[in-house]
């Protein structure tokens, strides 16, 4: 069957396949083939999808003579700038269209760097996306301020900006949108709502290399924009970070306090003469990230190929809703997720559905959960120093407002998910995830029972 075909021409050639096997000869064998075959693995049939998926990370041969170059000259750290760190922060801000960039040690110290230099301070208040990897809050904690959630859209499993003036106080000093799954958040009434109160905009962008938004990549559309290039990710050297913007004395900033507060750029002053930490990229893992940007750029275009052909596939059985993403956006990809409605299915339950998915030969699960209820918060609320800097009653209130995310309870209770790697397959792989997905549903009864 030719890439081309539509889903529709796809289930249409599926179920004409079946039929004509039923004519082939007089015996019952041809009608029992069909049969197992459109039986789900769950219930006795053949998985739809025999062979593997892509691995991930990929190693290339042709990378290793720079690495190896960086390791043989001694000269690893990055502390006095320039060299393989300084050339992937020119290269990836130019890849973004950023002004500048900072390499930090990971995703997590680039949120830490990014809030430092915007000013969130001990007692102030950063209202985030509760649907998000745990790194998120922690950053807002170790800074001593509450994260503050806005509820979450299930459509798009992004912050719903309709939710954030709500949750804005005399404390609130920014907002930290989260591009998850490398999925754009709507960005124009964010930055406007920022704009209104005079607050921050630090993009967490650590699963969102490339996406985009009206024409500008994530990661340059607020103050800061934060990247992650841990093992999973779509530009991986084991660990790292980066953090890119417009605002030079922001960046300046970051670049002082990443760098145990030394003087930098605008940010002036004898020595380590202000706050700050040791955040630094190493000069070997640059190299790794410099050797990859161009199979960056390729693999995020098969990705949105891959993408696009899975969402038409989907959108056409009933249950399925592909995540909606804004006016005029791209997506990254980090993980494709879908809604799954048990309705549709005769009931059968999310968890079900993704074991029966996995029987197919499709790995997926559930993405994330209501962390908030996991007690990282409550340890944080409870602890001596958020009790000094917060009144009982705005505790109390924080924690009571979790109840009120009624739109993330049901992204956490309706998501699935599949590995971004799997979209670097086959289009013939996109089809068995179609096809599995239509099995289940045509035997979802059954699989209830």
């Amino acid at each position: 069957m030719k890439e081309q075909v539509t889903r529709r021409r796809f289930v249409q050639t599926a179920a004409a396949g079946s039929v004509a096997l039923s004519w082939l000869g007089t015996g019952h064998a041809p009608m029992a083939f069909a049969a197992e075959a459109d039986k789900p693995a769950l219930l006795g049939g053949t998985p739809v999808h025999q062979g593997g998926w892509p691995k991930w990370p990929e190693w290339r041969k042709s990378w290793e003579p720079e690495i190896i170059e960086v390791l043989r000259s001694g000269r690893w750290s990055s502390a006095g700038w320039g060299g393989k760190v300084g050339q992937f922060e020119e290269a990836y801000a130019r890849l973004l269209g950023a002004k500048g960039c900072v390499a930090t040690a990971s995703g997590t110290t680039a949120l830490i760097t990014s809030l430092y230099a915007a000013g969130v301070d001990a007692g102030d208040e950063v209202i985030t996306s509760p649907f998000t990897f745990i790194a998120t809050y922690n950053v807002c904690l170790i800074h001593k301020a509450l994260p503050v959630f806005a509820d979450t859209d299930p459509d798009t499993l992004t912050m719903d900006p309709a939710t954030i003036e709500s949750r804005i106080t005399d404390r609130t000093r920014a907002i930290l949108p989260v591009h998850i799954y490398g999925l754009p958040c709507d960005m124009d009434p964010i930055n406007a709502i920022a704009k209104k109160h005079n607050l921050v905009v630090i993009e967490d962008a650590c699963q969102a290399w490339l996406a985009e938004y009206k024409g500008r990549k994530c990661g340059t559309l607020g103050d800061l924009g934060c990247f992650s290039f841990q093992n999973s990710k779509h530009l991986p050297s084991g660990e790292g970070g980066a953090v890119t913007g417009n605002d030079r004395e922001l960046l300046d900033r970051c670049q002082s306090f990443h760098n145990c507060g030394r003087s930098y750029g605008a940010v002036r002053g004898s020595g380590c003469f202000t706050r700050g930490s040791n955040f630094r990229m190493t000069h070997y893992q640059a190299a790794m990230l410099l050797e990859q940007i161009d199979k960056l750029v390729s693999d995020t275009q098969r990705r949105r190929r891959n993408a696009d052909y899975l969402t038409a596939g989907l959108e056409e059985i009933p249950g399925i809703r592909p995540v909606r993403l804004p006016a005029d956006s791209r997506a990254a990809w980090h993980l494709y997720a879908f809604r799954y409605d048990k309705d549709e299915f005769h009931g059968l339950s999310r968890d079900k559905f993704i074991t029966a998915l996995r029987a197919e030969g499709v790995p997926c699960g559930g993405g994330y959960r209501e962390q908030y209820y996991d007690g990282l918060l409550d340890e944080a609320i409870q602890s001596r120093g958020f009790r000094r800097l917060f009144p009982a009653q705005r505790l109390k209130a924080y924690h009571e407002s979790f109840q009120e995310l009624k739109g993330n309870r049901e992204a956490c209770q309706t998501t699935v998910a599949m590995y971004q790697s799997m979209l670097l397959a086959e289009r013939r792989d996109m089809d068995d995830i179609i096809e599995a997905i239509r099995k289940i549903h045509a035997h979802s009864a059954e699989l209830t029972t």
